[in-house]
């Protein structure tokens, strides 16, 4: 699991303090990804999007801010070959509301509802989301939050472990990943990380067998509706 080093962000245990949303390491995330120029010129960047697309049947589109992410042509400029499992230290509405800050400089590609399982896709797959506070696993990666804290496991439902194993069984799909341990990693594994989420209480070896087991979603009909509510 060899990767680029990037500096470190501030910790996403600081999500939360007294119940108000506070920044999710914005320094270090945009740090670890600030693009360069060229960047935006290169072939293949501007490929058409619609908005609303999701790439999970079944997401809601709730978009991100533009400055938690930066355009990219995946899997075609980089090879996605990760999941990065994440816990917030907070509950599903604050996670999309800290999300769609800008000032924080920090998104993931979905984020899971611990009650019904509900999956949120917040930057497209094609993109590089400012998630692993790493630059070379941001590239390769598509990172995933599941509402809830590290030490209160009440949030990790059943529903909701289902419906990531589907969502991640779906990403390993698409891109030919492994549906491994080696593959999808806990944020805390991330090389020069300061986070410890998904925590001690999430149960890995129940969720790689979900992941195994599931069956990803059938792709949308051409000409459907972009992503539902």
């Amino acid at each position: 699991m060899a990767a680029q080093q990037s500096r470190k962000g501030i910790s996403r245990r600081a999500l939360l303090i007294g119940g108000g949303a506070v920044g999710l390491g914005a320094a270090g995330y945009l740090a670890a990804d600030e693009p360069t120029r060229w960047w935006y010129r290169v072939p293949g960047v501007d490929r058409p999007r619609r908005e609303g697309d999701t790439d999970h049947p079944g997401a809601e589109w709730i978009p991100a801010s533009d400055s938690n992410w930066r355009r990219a042509d995946r899997p075609y400029d980089f090879t996605i070959d990760r999941v990065v499992i994440h816990v917030p230290q907070a509950t599903y509405p604050v996670t999309l509301k800290v999300f769609q800050d800008p000032a924080n400089r920090a998104a993931t590609h979905y984020v899971v509802r611990a009650e019904d399982g509900h999956v949120a896709q917040m930057v497209r797959e094609l993109d590089v989301a400012y998630q692993a506070g790493n630059r070379d696993y941001n590239e390769r990666s598509v990172g995933i939050e599941h509402e809830g804290w590290v030490d209160r496991p009440e949030y990790l439902t059943a529903t909701m472990y289902e419906s990531s194993a589907r969502l991640v069984a779906g990403i390993c799909e698409r891109y030919g990943i492994p549906r491994d341990r080696e593959h999808i990693v806990g944020h805390v594994e991330v090389p020069g990380t300061d986070h410890s989420d998904p925590g001690p209480n999430w149960d890995w070896d129940r969720y790689i067998k979900l992941v195994q087991r599931a069956r990803p979603p059938a792709p949308k009909p051409s000409g459907s509706p972009a992503g539902t509510g």
